[in-house]
């Protein structure tokens, strides 16, 4: 494998690294949703090369879901639904960005940490891009546990989900029927999730998580 190779495989990896560390930044949902199209578009130019290092042309076809569903189709209609919603507003952060960026910056160091050793047998390709991945998920746990915006902790599930689809592509490929089965999952569960949401805010004319933990205190 040459240097170059490595490079640029690694190089997407980390830079969708960074996009989570921007998208876990933000404290709009408009800026949100952008840095989530980023996101998937990062993601989709890293499955690419994943298909022309390994030579899966199956993989072509998983980048072009990526960059059609996930970059383009579902930032649109998260736009449309804030818009709908009339939610353009800042999101509460519940430790602050400071606190919650040291967070994250620990989160990487620990996937690093952990997956580089066991990984240590592998290609150096693979190796990075699947601890990468998993520092993507851990960064897309914490924004949903640290945001009480519903529709910000739905771009986090997409982006920890983008992570999931990093390491499977590092790991050798993943097959058609597979990434096109959860393209259709995330989609039943993306109309699912805009159903609530507007359910959501029908019926406590907000979509803060806190008036669901509220509304339950009371019921109990």
């Amino acid at each position: 494998m040459s240097t170059l190779t490595f490079d640029i495989a690694n190089a997407l990896a980390g830079l969708l690294v960074l996009v989570s560390f921007l998208m876990l930044y933000q404290v709009r949902l408009p800026a949100v949703l952008d840095m989530l199209a980023l996101h998937a578009g990062v993601l989709a130019a890293a499955v690419a090369w994943q298909a022309h290092v390994q030579g899966v042309p199956e993989l072509y076809v998983t980048a072009a879901i990526t960059l059609g569903f996930k970059a383009v189709a579902i930032p649109m209609a998260l736009r449309r639904i804030i818009r709908r919603l009339g939610i353009h507003r800042e999101i509460e952060v519940i430790s602050g960005i400071g606190p919650t960026m040291l967070a994250g910056i620990g989160l990487v160091a620990l996937s690093l940490e952990v997956m580089l050793p066991v990984t240590a047998h592998v290609d150096p390709v693979t190796r990075e891009d699947i601890a990468l991945a998993l520092s993507v998920v851990l960064l897309g746990l914490l924004m949903m546990v640290t945001r009480r915006n519903a529709v910000s902790q739905v771009a986090a599930f997409l982006s920890l989900e983008n992570g999931i689809d990093l390491a499977a592509a590092a790991a050798r490929g993943m097959p058609l029927v597979v990434e096109i089965s959860i393209a259709f999952s995330v989609l039943i569960a993306f109309l699912v999730i805009g159903v609530f949401l507007f359910r959501i805010r029908e019926r406590f004319d907000t979509v803060d998580v806190r008036a669901l933990d509220q509304f339950r205190g009371e019921r109990r």
